[in-house]
């Protein structure tokens, strides 16, 4: 049995509970290792809407992941300016001013929302240029829509994109 964790255990620190007094390997994944195995919205991105289906346990931990990423004041404004941004793209230091947070700041928050799923970075030179991952978050919204929830399945208002 493989167990994943994050960086901020090492082996020394962790020993699984087998009921035995052996020791089982541990796999230790880091958080970019995690974020490029399974994107959270590409776990859910396809799922019915919730009131059409039951969200199954790993659909809900990979929505879960996304809404936390989204629920912070920062994180919000920060979609929000680069959704309002006239090439759809922003650097770190073009977002400091605006949101009135420091550089390391800004880039936990960025990091935060590349590894959900929901902003992509792109490295130029020295410099990383983010933006929204299209329909990223039209997933979210689409997912946790409640048109139509008369079990209805007509095509009122859908564009027909998302086939699952």
């Amino acid at each position: 049995m493989d167990y994943i964790l994050t960086p901020d255990i090492d082996t020394c620190q962790y020993v699984s509970d087998t009921g035995s007094m052996t020791v089982q390997p541990i796999t230790i994944a880091s958080s970019r290792e995690l974020a490029e195995d399974a994107c959270p919205i590409d776990a859910v991105a396809c799922c019915a809407p919730l009131q059409a289906a039951p969200l199954a346990a790993d659909d809900a931990i990979g929505l879960a992941s996304v809404l936390k990423a989204i629920a912070d004041p920062a994180r919000l404004r920060v979609i929000s300016l680069l959704a309002a941004t006239e090439d759809g793209e922003a650097c770190v230091c073009d977002l400091t001013e605006p949101l009135g947070l420091s550089q390391p700041t800004v880039s936990h928050h960025l990091r935060t929302l590349v590894d959900a799923g929901l902003v992509q970075r792109e490295k130029r030179g020295v410099w990383a240029y983010f933006s929204l991952v299209p329909g990223a978050l039209d997933g979210v919204a689409r997912l946790l829509s409640t048109a139509g929830a008369s079990g209805s399945t007509g095509t009122s208002g859908s564009t027909g994109t998302a086939a699952c």
